[in-house]
């Protein structure tokens, strides 16, 4: 007789993906995780070759850091709304027109004799941090939900290495070309790639296996939720993106890195302001018809569970991107090594990409969406709090382990809510994804700010404050079980397994 609590033979044997394979689903993962590595690849191209921009044009400390935040600050909005995009038009589509923008882009940051337009172009660049949503999308529509978590893991830890493929090729590339032209070449090196890939992109991606429906959403312009409550939960949860963005035009403004005028910021601001009243103004229209009509339950579904997994990929992924801005500085003070040790011992942070993330898919497939998210944002609490006792007396070997420790489950914990967001309603996942990415940047931004004024230890302890905060939000989850619907073109309901 066979266990419930584990999977017959032939399900365990169809549950493993032939990763050396290149066709069907495994050849779209393989396809769809390289979009993602280049557009990380092209997204932190300037990252390692700072010093030698700062140098051949003249840069000021303040005029660097602003570089820093610019690169993050379209990714927020970016993030949503090319998940709406992506629902509308399909993976292929945007996937291969976000890479060859961002080629032209590159190309522009590369040619750049100026600060205004290394500022603009670097700002503009943001865009392509979108490209993770698109890809959810995809490998949503290829995987059955028994996959769907590893499968997820693998596009986003593998793609993600993009950035420390950065910077590990890219200052090699400028020093073999020489000259202080050399990072010119190496950023548009990136550009080369990507634009070569748009088209091989296009080519060869499909967004759905043959045979199957692309579900889309029956309106565009915001997330279509099916309780009245939700609308107004729905709107609350649009206002940390927003202040965020406020946050970053603060930091650039003149009480900090002095890059905008009191005048230019307050008008970003206002402009701010207004972009977040059109927003709630195009939730309510899309919505307003739940206060006449009630949806159908087998259409339903509860907007909580895109909140949780928001909040969850605030802590893990936001961290994430803070932590490893500052963990090179801080094994440098903490144990007197140089900037180059002290860079290649954290960048170890980031290397537990590659199996952390597709770790934190298969436990969530394998051991249950909730659980497993449970003990990794738990995991990472402590991990935190042992890093935040991290002191000159410790040894190097004990600190770079824990260091390691807490990073695979932050990367685990990536893995493990974006097992789940493909499995919350198919036909809005792009728009389901694009607000949780959004998320991970807003806590990036939130956990910087914080990282400005206080001492390691604190900004450590404050990120263990925010993961029992959604730890506590996690047991609200509700496991993703049965069945859910969704409706043909002809109208016909087909019924999805998302367990």
């Amino acid at each position: 007789m066979g266990n419930a609590n584990f999977p017959r033979i032939p399900e365990l044997f169809e549950s493993k993906l032939r990763l050396l394979s290149f066709t069907g689903k495994t050849r779209t993962l393989h396809l769809t995780w390289f979009a993602f590595f280049l557009s990380f690849l092209v997204w932190f191209n300037h990252a390692p070759l700072l010093a030698s921009i700062s140098t051949s044009l003249g840069l000021s400390s303040a005029e660097v850091k602003a570089l820093l935040t610019l690169n993050v600050a379209l990714a927020i909005p970016a993030r949503v709304v090319v998940g709406m995009l992506v629902d509308r038009y399909g993976p292929r589509i945007m996937y291969s027109l976000l890479l060859f923008i961002s080629s032209l882009l590159c190309f522009a940051f590369a040619m750049a004799n100026s600060f205004a337009t290394l500022a603009i172009t670097r700002f503009l660049l943001g865009f392509v941090g979108a490209g993770f949503v698109v890809g959810i999308r995809l490998i949503g529509e290829w995987f059955p939900a028994r996959q769907v978590g590893i499968a997820e893991g693998i596009y986003g830890g593998w793609g993600n290495f993009g950035s420390a493929a950065a910077a590990i090729t890219l200052p090699s590339v400028a020093l073999w070309v020489g000259g202080e032209n050399g990072w010119r070449w190496a950023v548009a090196s990136t550009g080369f790639l990507a634009l070569v890939y748009s088209v091989v992109f296009y080519r060869m991606a499909r967004n759905t296996p043959k045979g199957s429906t692309y579900f889309k959403p029956k309106k565009t312009g915001a997330m279509e939720v099916t309780s009245k409550g939700d609308i107004f939960f729905y709107m609350m949860m649009n206002l940390p993106m927003y202040l965020a963005l406020g946050i970053l035009t603060w930091n650039l403004g003149p009480a900090r890195l002095g890059m905008l005028s009191a005048a230019l910021a307050y008008l970003i601001v206002a402009g701010l302001l207004a972009l977040f009243v059109y927003q709630l103004a195009q939730i309510w229209r899309v919505n307003k018809h739940l206060f006449k009509e009630d949806v159908p339950q087998i259409h339903r579904y509860k907007f909580k569970q895109v909140a949780i997994l928001d909040l969850a990929y605030l802590v893990t992924f936001g961290s994430e991107l803070a932590v490893v801005s500052m963990l090179p500085l801080f094994f440098m003070d903490t144990f007197a090594l140089t900037q180059v040790h002290a860079g290649l011992l954290a960048s170890a942070f980031a290397f537990m990409n590659l199996i952390a993330r597709p770790s934190g898919g298969f436990f969530s497939d394998r051991f249950g969406r909730k659980k497993s998210l449970t003990v990794l944002i738990a995991g990472l609490a402590s991990g935190y709090f042992l890093m935040s006792n991290i002191e000159s007396s410790w040894s190097l070997p004990l600190a770079v382990s824990v260091t390691m420790l807490c990073s695979f489950f932050v990367q685990a914990g990536e893995g493990a809510v974006f097992a789940i967001v493909p499995l919350v309603k198919r036909r809005m996942t792009g728009q389901i994804a694009g607000m949780a990415g959004a998320y991970g940047n807003v806590g990036a931004v939130l956990f910087l700010t914080v990282f400005s004024f206080v001492t390691p230890r604190i900004f450590l302890l404050v990120i263990v404050g925010a993961a029992l905060l959604a730890l506590v939000a996690v047991q609200f989850l509700e496991e993703p079980e049965g069945q859910t619907a969704e409706v043909l073109p002809d109208g016909t309901v087909q019924m999805i397994d998302v367990s």
